[in-house]
């Protein structure tokens, strides 16, 4: 019997774990060593690409399939961080009313065995409604989304800032996009299907 190969999701993010999770592959999680600092003169797709890089490649498994993702939200080409504060969160959503904001999201899936190397880049656009100063905050003060780039959670009460989303696939803005990631894998040899004991040929 061949054995699964090992999957690692190269990230501190709880929501990318979740959502990895849906695949219902076994995997494991850990932290990359990257220091996560734009660069002076780096736009926001070039940031996001060179941390999925970093964190899929500061990985020490010789054997393993990393994923590494990073998104970068902006305005106008001025990148937006995780606010970590209510006052910062607050600022930052004010400034985003009425609005399109830019959420970039690159993955780099590395086969560490034999060096394969996948990518992606994915745009989300997010245009945020005219709310009043106290509706943002009363937003922030139930979700709490101080750790989150952008300072919201577009899967929960989040989605009610929006006027509209332009995307091509709605996990992204969570923070990584299945879509692509799933393809990829059956790619790389991990069939999310097959290991859900589900054989497409069979089932066509």
């Amino acid at each position: 019997m061949r054995l699964m190969r090992e999957l690692i999701l190269a990230s501190t993010s709880r929501y990318r774990k979740q959502l990895l999770e849906r695949l219902g592959l076994p995997f494991d999680v850990v932290a990359p060593r990257v220091e996560e600092i734009a660069l002076p003169g780096e736009a926001p797709h070039e940031f996001a690409a060179r941390l999925a890089a970093e964190k899929a490649g500061s990985v020490a498994a010789p054997e393993a399939i990393v994923i590494g993702s990073d998104q970068v939200p902006s305005v106008d080409g001025k990148i937006l961080r995780k606010p970590g504060s209510h006052d910062a969160a607050l600022r930052q959503l004010a400034a985003c009313r009425g609005r399109m904001v830019a959420f970039d999201t690159a993955v780099v899936i590395l086969d560490k065995r034999d060096g394969r190397r996948w990518q992606t880049a994915d745009r989300t656009d997010v245009h945020f409604a005219e709310l009043a100063p106290d509706a943002l905050d009363a937003y922030l003060r139930r979700e709490q989304p101080y750790d989150c780039a952008g300072g919201f959670k577009a899967e929960g009460l989040g989605i009610a800032l929006f006027s509209r989303i332009r995307s091509d696939d709605p996990t992204a803005l969570i923070g990584l996009p299945l879509i692509w990631v799933a393809r990829t894998l059956r790619e790389a040899g991990l069939d999310p299907l097959r290991t859900a004991g589900v054989d497409l040929k069979n089932s066509l």
